[in-house]
């Protein structure tokens, strides 16, 4: 029988981790180098020629000829630039080489990249910068095998020109605050404390031909046009069911390649949509984690095409089926083992818990726009709000068990127990008794408390997960600097912790909701409560400039001024681009396919009834007299939709402020491209099969 590797013997062979540093570094580079990472420290310079040629080593002897630094630009993808590692030829032979500085430092052509106005097009110079806390890996594909490292990467004058930059400046922040709150309860041991994050990945997969028939999936990621099939998700049959064998053997290579490359794939099932999975790994340092959940979509893509497959990540890719979204769930551990978002058994007696828990609340309450606007993307303005996702309004889920302490707290000025959790009794002798949870979950809610984490479920499935992060730990740190502040200077500890708790989880009760978010009722109660609801991208987008939000990033060192301004330069001209290529493609697949195919079953339809009458005298072709009336008038419908769609594309291009093209994009732009979809929808239900120019949804979704 053919012996196959276990996962332990293939986890991180592609990966410069420990147990491979210690076989290609001199002992004390290691421990240097691990004192560097651990400690967040500046990488020594005495070191780093050594670290690079023991990284060389061990990648050419996995067969590797080239080396990449591979960074994440604010084009929602990453990005890399091959070089080889042979020096000049010497003698007519080549020495491979890699040094310290090639290590440390790339170049890129910055003005290549979005940059919001921070780079002009003459000024080309920016940096990548190795983020030595992110391991280094290879890959294998058709270009051969490759290293890749991690890096960030900024402009000539300093400026953070990607999402890594930021987000190791934001952990920073939280390191220093955080420590700030554990040394107040008298921990002196602790050294660093760090975000971790899981990042729970939706996606659809469809069969290749079947995507490469529809030019709106290929240019746009998503449908353009499509009526629901007879069946959709109603008998909630998929989520959790059978997985199919052809998906399951994607999903098995899809594990194969995550493991060798470091990343702990866990969790895998169906999702509530047909053709629609998720794949969730064990939690890891924010940075590791973004960096992982980048290499997760990316494989994701290229093993579907091996299986031919084509992986779906956009947030809707089709209307009027659940869409898909990633769940990040964050906690702050340190480097000894403590979870800072553990209540415990008793969190009514766990102080420090609760100071915590309220620190995150005023966080959540005070920069709630600002939280929202880091799960903006285009795809999610059609996923948030749909009873399928949390709604666009930002609140938070605690629970009965937690909610009851506060409840205590704010009415009687101390919490005196805590709701337990009972004995699930299932009523069949063979099956165990256990302790449930006490609290149960709620899938509607945005910012939700689940144990010792928080799961902010509004992140786009194609998104980033660095903006949502940098964001979480930038607002946390606030609020733990203010309430270190005004604990370090009180006379009595005890009874000052005891007030900030009280007076913070009384003023910021209203972002509190434990209730249904998809209802009605809650948009209501939420305006009444002052909450803010920011259904689209464009609405959100400003908070990133405003006061609230400049003040607290520069405070923290996180962005400056010039950076926010930029990014949402960057997110405008996102929106209008994005926009404008789904209109372009509605116009090309409407004028040049749909419409041409509608007039032929008109024609098939007119020659039907002029044979019919001409076979039998007299005779009243009534149904198809009916449906050619009904079918003209939607096509007309189409057709008056597609001009006013053409003109309102050509009114948009004369507009050349980057703010204004985003917002006629949204107001005016995106209402008539639903006025074009509407009627062609409906003939798509009524056209002969053979002649609709492409797959329909039902053929998508349950043909795979």
């Amino acid at each position: 029988m053919e012996k196959r590797d276990t996962i332990t013997e293939i986890f991180g062979v592609n990966v410069f981790n420990d147990e491979a540093m210690q076989v290609y570094l001199p002992k004390a580079v290691f421990k240097k180098l691990k004192k560097t990472i651990e400690d967040g420290l500046e990488l020594d310079n005495d070191i780093a020629d050594s670290v690079a040629h023991g990284m060389k080593e061990w990648a050419i002897d996995r067969g590797a000829t080239h080396y990449t630094h591979w960074f994440q630009p604010l084009t929602g993808v990453t990005a890399e630039k091959h070089d080889s590692f042979i020096s000049a030829p010497k003698n007519g032979k080549v020495i491979m080489e890699f040094s310290a500085k090639e290590l440390t430092k790339g170049e890129s052509d910055a003005s290549s990249f979005p940059s919001g106005g921070l780079r002009a097009t003459f000024e080309a110079r920016g940096y990548t910068a190795w983020d030595c806390t992110s391991p280094a890996f290879i890959k294998k594909d058709s270009l051969g095998v490759t290293l890749y490292i991690p890096t960030a990467f900024c402009s000539y004058r300093g400026e953070a020109l990607d999402k890594k930059t930021p987000l190791l400046r934001s952990m920073q922040a939280i390191n220093t605050q955080a420590l700030r709150i554990l040394r107040l309860f008298g921990n002196t041991t602790t050294k660093r404390v760090i975000p971790s994050v899981g990042a729970e990945q939706e996606y659809f997969i469809v069969d290749r031909e079947k995507y490469l028939q529809r030019k709106d999936l290929i240019y746009t990621g998503r449908t353009l046009f499509g009526a629901m099939p007879p069946k959709g998700q109603e008998l909630e049959d998929h989520y959790f069911g059978s997985i199919r064998e052809r998906i399951a053997s994607y999903m098995n290579d899809i594990n194969h390649e995550l493991w060798m490359l470091g990343v702990p794939a866990k969790t895998q099932h169906n999702e509530v949509a047909p053709a629609q999975h998720e794949l969730a790994p064990v939690y890891e340092q924010v940075n590791v984690a973004v960096d992982h959940n980048q290499v997760t979509m990316e494989t994701m893509k290229k093993v579907a095409g091996r299986h031919g497959l084509t992986c779906l990540l956009n947030e809707k890719p089709f209307a009027g089926v659940n869409g898909s979204g990633k769940h990040n769930n964050w906690s702050l551990t340190s480097d000894d083992g403590i979870n800072m978002l553990n209540p415990g058994d008793t969190p009514h007696e766990n102080i420090q818990f609760l100071l915590v828990l309220a620190c995150i609340l005023k966080a959540v309450d005070k920069h709630a726009d600002l939280l929202r606007e880091s799960a903006a993307c285009v795809g999610n303005d059609h996923r948030l709000g749909a009873h399928e996702a949390p709604p666009a309004i930002i609140s938070v889920f605690l629970g009965d068990q937690l909610q009851d302490v506060i409840d205590q707290l704010c009415s009687t000025g101390e919490a005196t127990h805590s709701i337990q959790g009972a004995t699930l009794k299932t009523g069949v002798a063979t099956l165990p008794d256990f302790e449930t949870d006490a609290t149960d979950r709620n899938r509607t809610s945005p910012f939700a408390f689940t144990n010792n984490k928080f799961e902010f479920r509004m992140v786009g499935s194609s998104d980033s997960i660095a903006s949502p992060n940098i964001v979480l730990n930038t607002i946390v740190a606030e609020s733990f600097k203010e309430a270190a502040n005004e604990l370090e200077s009180a006379s009595d500890f005890d009874e000052a912790v005891h007030d900030i708790i009280k007076r913070l989880f009384t003023a910021h009760r209203r972002i509190i909701f434990n209730g249904n978010g998809y209802s009605e009722e809650w948009v209501k109660e939420a305006k009444r409560r002052g909450l803010s609801n920011l259904p689209s991208m464009i609405d959100a987008i400003p908070a990133l400039v405003s006061e609230n939000s400049i003040k607290l990033f520069e405070e923290f060192e996180v962005f400056t001024r010039t950076e926010l301004e930029s990014r949402v330069e960057i997110e405008y001209e996102a929106y209008s681009k994005a926009i404008n290529i789904e209109a372009k493609t509605m116009i090309d697949i409407a004028g040049k396919s749909i419409i041409p195919a509608v007039i032929r079953y008109t024609t098939r339809l007119a020659d039907s009834i002029i044979k019919l009458k001409s076979a039998v005298s007299g005779i009243e072709p009534y149904a198809q007299n009916a449906i050619l009336i009904e079918v003209n008038e939607h096509l007309k419908e189409s057709k008056v939709a597609l001009e006013n769609l053409k003109k309102y594309m050509d009114d948009a291009a004369e507009i050349t402020d980057v703010t204004a093209h985003a917002k006629y994009m949204h107001e005016v732009v995106v209402p008539a491209m639903e006025a074009l979809r509407k009627p062609i929808d409906t003939l798509e239900m009524i056209v002969d099969k053979d002649l609709w120019p492409m797959p329909s949804y039902g053929d998508l979704l349950f043909e795979v």
